[in-house]
């Protein structure tokens, strides 16, 4: 038994990139752990918005640069794609946020600050009450977030709000609510047509089941799959994304899981491993 044991755990270490397996591992020391996200996370914001021109635009002005017109096409060649296969369902959300002031300030709100408030609340949870989990579970939002950075240089987009001649209405501006990088005045501070794919529903998705898989409590993981949809219902309200662009954060993620599945030979979360189910058996 000890020999087909050993025989299995050597099978499994060359399976995997990463020297350590579930039951190795430990979580990294706090201050490192902060120290990584930030750079990190710096980099991505320096990164994102080097790949595009901030200036945002109307897509129906007449004199746009070349950058401009170029993803100002695609977002309309985008549009008639999603009208062939009548799921253009962007511009109706559109309309009833639009004309309810404070179902518009809140979906404004909502984009502004759950995207940062959810992911980290979530990061921080998975640290101190899942850290068997918390280095895979994070590999996958970082790799979901390098395969963004390359949709972004590859297939620059504007968002449905510079559409004014389809009818979009940017929320923002209307309501002249505080808070998002992508209108209204802090709009020169970051890439305006980083729109595909949406790291909205990327990291909503990722967050959402962190916390359905590994929660104990049943409201958890309830709202850990209502913030995805509310997510994506939000991002299309607000004229910011397109449906097709949350499908392809769902797919940025989706690679990430993979990516990590084959640095590690593991599943990013594996609820049947025996330390993941003692942890389970504590409420979280």
């Amino acid at each position: 038994m000890a020999g087909t044991a050993g025989t299995a755990a050597r099978a499994e270490s060359r399976r995997r990139v990463l020297p350590f397996g579930r039951g190795e591992r430990r979580p990294p020391r706090w201050w490192q752990e902060l120290a990584f996200i930030l750079v990190s996370y710096t980099a991505y914001g320096i990164i994102r918005n080097h790949l595009g021109k901030p200036q945002p635009i109307d897509c129906a002005t007449p004199s746009l640069t070349e950058f401009q017109d170029l993803a100002c096409g695609r977002a309309h060649d985008l549009l008639r794609l999603e009208r062939i296969l009548h799921i253009d369902v962007e511009h109706a959300l559109n309309v009833v946020a639009a004309r309810s002031e404070w179902l518009g300030t809140f979906a404004n709100y909502f984009y502004a600050t759950a995207h940062f408030i959810v992911t980290i609340g979530v990061l921080v949870w998975l640290y101190k009450r899942h850290p068997l989990q918390y280095r895979s579970m994070r590999t996958v939002l970082y790799v979901c977030n390098v395969v963004a950075l390359a949709g972004y240089w590859l297939y620059s987009l504007a968002p449905p709000r510079f559409l004014t001649s389809e009818g979009y209405v940017d929320t923002l501006k209307l309501f002249h609510t505080w808070g998002s990088y992508e209108s209204g005045n802090l709009s020169h501070a970051s890439n305006q047509y980083a729109a595909m794919p949406s790291m909205h529903i990327g990291w909503a998705l990722w967050a959402g089941l962190a916390l359905f898989w590994l929660a104990r409590r049943t409201w958890v993981r309830v709202l850990g799959l209502a913030y995805p949809v509310v997510t994506l219902l939000v991002i299309m309200a607000t004229a910011n994304h397109f449906i097709l662009d949350a499908v392809g954060g769902a797919v940025a993620l989706l690679l990430g899981f993979a990516v990590q599945r084959g640095l590690s030979g593991e599943p990013a979360v594996d609820t049947g491993h025996p330390a993941v189910s003692r942890a389970l058996a504590t409420p979280a």
